[in-house]
């Protein structure tokens, strides 16, 4: 977040009457991934004034290093904007940016939940996407008013009118009013301002009502401790007030209440409505959670808000810090990033191999990277992380069932009676001359065609999959045969009974259990293959002779072999008897057949992740 002068005054009335209510717009921004939401917001924000050319930058609302390094938005953003419409009335308009990758569609659930309207904003040139109609749905769902706005209409391959009709064909929304922009050039910006305040209705709230105001995020600041994100259904939020956590029952007393325009701007009380920020020098973490109901301590509301439904992880994996120290930090920066995203969650574990360390849950491999890397760049953690693996359920022959996180607890056969797996279902949209190749994918992943139907000369193809599938290198592949052009979005789909093994990878004799990993029997000897030849390129070679082997139980069914460093004994022998050379070359042979049997293998972090990646 931008932080400015915490005593600032607001720009905006400290008192909300039911007028000021009707001049309330809360909107999110939706999309698919790269249609354009992160710049329409910077040229609403340029457009409204609340940042100078000066204080301009790209993307203003991605604040993280790594969202403008990767060019997506990760993290959910608010900014307050004050407009000035056609007709004469002054509007308070909440902004909210949301992500457009899969792995973030629950920043994008618990945005929707805090506002009544959405612009759905589609790429002439691409038309609908996966995403698309994922977020669209997701908004219907919500009970939101929605606009059509399409983008890049500057492209020369933009065909609106084409995309106007694959709206109405595929999503039922009627387009005959949809504001035509170009984000990048700030061409009809104006427009969209426009349906903002006449097309999206006020918000509803009742500022004598006891205090009912929904907790949509929260994060750690330095100085300020917790700092609370907040939609204010009912009643006022105000410096000096006593609240209550209705889920946690702690007790706090208001520091600060202000919006963000972008800035952190202090401001007076939080009505109905109203979208901003308080600080209460919280300092515990575990005082807030994502979904709670905020209200007064002394007059209490009767029930909670309906919250958010929780998050279910879907990818989960082992988290260690290399240093054993660092442990305690670890745990902590772990519940300060569970703070600030509610996502992902964390338990304690122990391995042989790697110590103490946490087994976390990801809603997928990107959502797991980048709680890697943010782990790593803002608390200044070095980890390991363990082969990502989905839940299984485990039906033992005694009746029991119990849900296997880690492959490495997977029981033995003997006492297993069934394993079912995770299945999704994944909703594919490609350009025609592609979809052989996407529907070949599929049934190499075990995929059951569920439906496919044509939009013009794009397929939607829906299949059930098997997570397992498609946790890896599916997207990797999607994209790869598609060449970018599909787009993929999924949802659970309930378990299935299959034949699935647990493959332990062996290094020089030794099972490294964040590598073992459970996979479907006709994949095994592939699979298996795949990680041996890429730990053979990603581990350093020794001066012996390093076996790395893939087994399921006591069965070996891959090898590779790593050769010993060549290290020239015989650099020192000019001339003279051949023996003397032979003598050198027979002692180095006994040494590497000692340490072959003694050496420790030391295997780089970096090949951890890497040597999953087997597309």
């Amino acid at each position: 977040m931008i932080l400015a002068d915490s005593g600032a005054e607001s720009p905006y009335p400290s008192r909300m009457t039911d007028t000021a209510l009707r001049h309330i717009r809360n909107f999110a921004i939706i999309a698919h991934i790269d249609h354009g939401k992160s710049t329409l917001a910077d040229r609403l924000i340029e457009a409204t004034g609340a940042l100078s050319n000066r204080e301009m930058t790209e993307q203003v609302l991605d604040t993280m290093e790594i969202e403008r390094e990767r060019g997506i938005t990760i993290k959910a953003q608010t900014v307050r904007l004050s407009y000035k419409a056609r007709d004469g009335e002054t509007y308070a308009l909440n902004l909210m940016d949301t992500p457009g990758h899969v792995d973030f569609a629950y920043e994008v659930s618990r945005s929707l939940a805090a506002c009544e309207g959405s612009l759905l904003v589609v790429d002439a040139s691409q038309g609908v996407e996966a995403q698309t109609l994922a977020n669209v749905y997701q908004a219907i769902e919500a009970g939101h008013e929605i606009v059509p706005v399409l983008n890049k209409i500057d492209l020369p391959a933009a065909e609106p009118e084409r995309v106007r009709r694959q709206i109405e064909d595929v999503i039922g929304l009627d387009t005959s009013d949809a504001v035509l922009i170009s984000a990048k050039t700030g061409h009809n910006i104006a427009g969209v301002l426009e349906a903002i305040v006449t097309r999206l209705p006020p918000p509803q709230g009742d500022p004598e009502a006891p205090l009912k105001a929904l907790l949509v995020d929260s994060w750690y600041d330095a100085y300020l401790g917790v700092v609370i994100l907040v939609r204010v259904k009912d009643g006022r939020l105000a410096r000096g007030q006593k609240i209550r956590m209705m889920a946690t029952g702690a007790v706090h007393v208001i520091e600060q209440t202000g919006v963000f325009s972008p800035r952190m701007v202090a401001a007076a009380d939080l009505g109905p409505g109203e979208i901003g920020y308080i600080t209460a020098g919280i300092k515990t973490v575990a005082d807030c959670r994502i979904g709670d109901t905020i209200t007064e301590d002394r007059r209490p509301a009767e029930a909670p808000l309906p919250g958010f439904k929780p998050s279910v992880p879907v990818v989960w994996c082992g988290l260690y810090p290399v240093d054993a120290d660092d442990f305690e930090k670890l745990r902590e920066s772990l519940g300060r990033l569970r703070l600030n995203d509610a996502s992902f969650h964390y338990e304690p574990e122990t391995s042989a191999a790697l110590g103490f360390g946490f087994r976390c849950g990801f809603l997928g491999l990107l959502h797991l990277e980048i709680v890697q890397e943010r782990l790593a760049r803002e608390f200044g953690l070095d980890l390991i992380a363990t082969a990502p693996s989905v839940v299984y359920r485990i039906h033992r022959t005694n009746g029991q069932v119990a849900d296997l996180h880690n492959p490495a607890d997977m029981p033995d056969g003997s006492v297993i009676d069934k394993i079912e797996e995770p299945w999704i279902k994944a909703t594919i949209m490609v350009p025609d001359e592609y979809l052989g190749a996407v529907l070949h994918l599929c049934n190499e992943r075990r995929g059951q065609q569920v439906d496919l139907t044509y939009v013009g000369n794009r397929a939607m193809a829906v299949y059930r999959l098997p997570l397992n599938e498609v946790v890896f290198d599916f997207y990797d592949r999607l994209k790869s045969v598609s060449r970018g052009y599909a787009s993929f979005d999924y949802q659970m789909d309930g378990y299935a009974e299959s034949d699935l093994v647990r493959i332990s990878i062996l290094v020089n004799a030794e099972p490294v259990d964040a590598l073992a990993f459970i996979a479907h029997r006709s994949a095994a000897e592939t699979r298996g293959r795949a990680i041996c030849q890429r730990l053979k390129d990603l581990i350093p070679k020794q001066l012996f002779k390093i076996a790395i082997q893939a087994a399921i139980g006591g069965r070996v069914i891959a090898r590779e072999t790593i050769g010993a460093l060549a290290k020239d004994v015989t650099a020192k022998c000019y001339g003279g008897d051949i023996s003397r050379k032979r003598k050198l070359l027979e002692k180095q042979k006994e040494g590497k057949k000692r340490m072959r049997q003694f050496g420790k293998v030391e295997i780089p972090q970096s090949a951890f992740l890497a040597a999953l990646k087997t597309g």
